[in-house]
């Protein structure tokens, strides 16, 4: 499982042209799941990104998580995270997790962010649907974060 995490100003997803998520000031999460993630590897994703410390401090150190700041999450499925490029000009997504499965643990992903944070803070796009995502990177601040299956240890 892969999040590309970005910080951000404000983030939108829209679907069909209308608003599917927004958030103000936090972070904008694009999720990929693979065929050996799990839900432990779900949960260990979704406390890593809540603990993850890319906001200043008073003194402008990156010091600070999106739960210090009071900040909201936008988290959009992201099965491209898993193309593989190195043979030809057409990406392979074969390392992607099967839709079932990957929505499964994409919403397991989510369920555990909303633990961590009040609701109304976790925002999302629509699985499987064509999005357009708008957002102003703060920084540029982008991390990817990774949590493995049997093959990797949980990073």
């Amino acid at each position: 499982m892969k999040a590309l995490v970005q910080r951000v100003s404000r983030a939108c997803v829209r679907v069909e042209q209308l608003p599917a998520g927004t958030i103000g000031r936090g972070l904008l999460v694009l999720l990929g799941v693979t065929h050996s993630d799990t839900e432990a590897a779900a949960d260990h994703l979704a406390d890593k990104t809540l603990a993850l410390r890319i906001f200043p401090d008073d003194e402008g150190r990156m010091n600070r998580s999106v739960i210090d700041i009071g900040g909201s999450l936008l988290v959009v499925s992201q099965f491209t995270l898993y193309a593989d490029t190195r043979k030809g000009n057409r990406p392979s997504f074969v390392d992607a997790a099967p839709p079932q499965q990957a929505e499964a643990l994409y919403a397991r992903y989510v369920a555990r962010l909303r633990a961590g944070l009040p609701p109304d803070r976790i925002a999302t796009g629509v699985f499987r649907a064509h999005m357009e995502v708008e957002l102003i990177n703060d920084g540029p601040v982008t991390v990817e974060l990774a949590a493995g299956s049997a093959a990797s240890p949980l990073n």
